[in-house]
């Protein structure tokens, strides 16, 4: 393990940037199991930090596969009514959620996809209601990651798993800026120039972004009144928060009918335990209507399937190629990270916070201005030092957001 010091300054980013826990607040925990020292350094930090009440759920990639392999149908398609009632009863108490992960990228390799997409499904569904209040930012809630042997070994092979361990830890620490004396200034700085850009991008209105690059081109509408998010959000009750740490994006959604053109990934996505790698989707008005992929394209195929909105777009994302994630060469198989590398996209459901007063409208209101609704969202990157973007103003005219996988417009 990293020396004590540096893993307490990881906590306390975690609890005062990430999730922002305040004074008489609970806070539940999702958590690897490997990772229990790390949390019980975040649990106790959560405690001097005024937390009322901390729960933490601890999570296990070996019973997680077991699980998979031996259990019926009918039990994969099944969540329990306690579950759903325990992440509903966090968000109505408006409770903070944090993730702390890491888990196997090839977990599931050899499961079934029909298997993983059944449980996937049925999670989506019967975590609707919770989903609504993160994706409305009702509450705080926010991801790091730990790192694990099988995970570490697999971004730096050939490692022993105690020297992959350690140098998984370094990069994790040198790219969410732990490394530096004052995270949580240098934290301060990062939302700060994120706002920026994301301010900048919403007084451009652009109409579409036209996305170019080996194996893509790629037309995507945007919604009148989309607005653009990056780094920091504000939850219902005031509280600044970083949903992901790291963060290097600013986002927003596509229409959901008015994407058009193919588009190829540049790096593997991980989904449900399974990798999905080397693949392309061509749309026609906001649709997938072809697909193939050199790894995992049954899992893709599942995942499309999923629902009509998981066949169209949530979210585009842009991330100048010279980011810390980007530029530590890794590729880390796992999206919270490799989202942070280069520009992306998500099939599946949009944020109704990316569209002006999106959290006030029902699900009709909504879909009236071309927001995708679907029980999935799932990110995956199409960035590269070879892409470039222009960005479609309201008048017709062209600029130039993106040349050779960096900004062309100044943020």
């Amino acid at each position: 393990m990293p020396e004590q010091n540096v893993l307490e300054k990881y906590a306390e980013l975690a609890l005062v940037k990430g999730v922002n826990i305040q004074k008489n607040q609970a806070l539940m925990i999702n958590a690897s199991i490997e990772g229990a020292e790390f949390v019980r350094i975040v649990v106790r930090k959560a405690y001097e930090l005024g937390a009322k009440d901390v729960q933490v759920n601890w999570e296990d990639d070996e019973l997680t596969l077991l699980k998979y392999k031996n259990a019926p149908e009918e039990v994969l398609q099944n969540v329990p009514e306690w579950r759903v009632k325990l992440y509903n009863w966090i968000a109505e108490e408006k409770g903070a959620v944090l993730s702390i992960r890491g888990t196997n990228p090839d977990l599931l390799g050899e499961i079934d996809p029909s298997r993983v997409a059944m449980a996937s499904k049925a999670a989506g569904e019967a975590m609707k209601k919770f989903r609504q209040y993160t994706m409305n930012d009702r509450i705080t809630w926010s991801i790091v990651a730990i790192p694990k042997g099988d995970w570490a070994q697999k971004i730096f092979p050939g490692q022993t798993e105690e020297e992959a361990v350690a140098n998984l830890w370094e990069a994790i620490f040198k790219i969410v800026r732990v490394d530096q004396d004052n995270p949580i200034e240098a934290w301060n700085k990062h939302n700060a120039k994120l706002e920026k850009a994301r301010g900048i991008l919403n007084e451009k209105r652009y109409k579409k972004l036209v996305f170019t690059a080996p194996g893509t081109d790629l037309e995507i509408e945007l919604p009148e009144g989309h607005v653009w998010k990056g780094g920091s959000a504000i939850s219902e009750d005031g509280t600044e928060f970083n949903p992901n740490i790291p963060t290097e994006e600013v986002f927003t959604m596509p229409h959901k009918y008015g994407v058009n053109g193919t588009v190829s990934s540049t790096k593997p996505l991980n989904y449900g335990g399974s990798l999905i790698d080397n693949f392309s989707l061509t749309f026609k008005d906001g649709k997938v209507v072809d697909f193939k992929a050199e790894q995992g394209e049954k899992v893709l195929e599942h995942l499309l399937n999923t629902d009509e909105g998981s066949r169209r777009l949530g979210e585009v994302a842009l991330v100048p190629h010279e980011s810390p994630v980007s530029q530590s060469g890794l590729i880390f198989y796992n999206t919270l990270f490799d989202e942070n590398a280069s520009c992306h996209i998500a099939l599946g459901k949009a944020y109704p916070t990316n569209i002006e007063g999106g959290s006030d409208m029902n699900e009709d209101q909504l879909d009236k201005h071309g927001v995708n609704d679907s029980l999935s969202h799932v990110d995956f990157m199409i960035g590269s030092e070879k892409i470039n973007i222009q960005g479609i103003k309201q008048d017709g005219t062209k600029e130039q957001v993106f040349k050779d996988g960096t900004w062309a417009i100044e943020v």
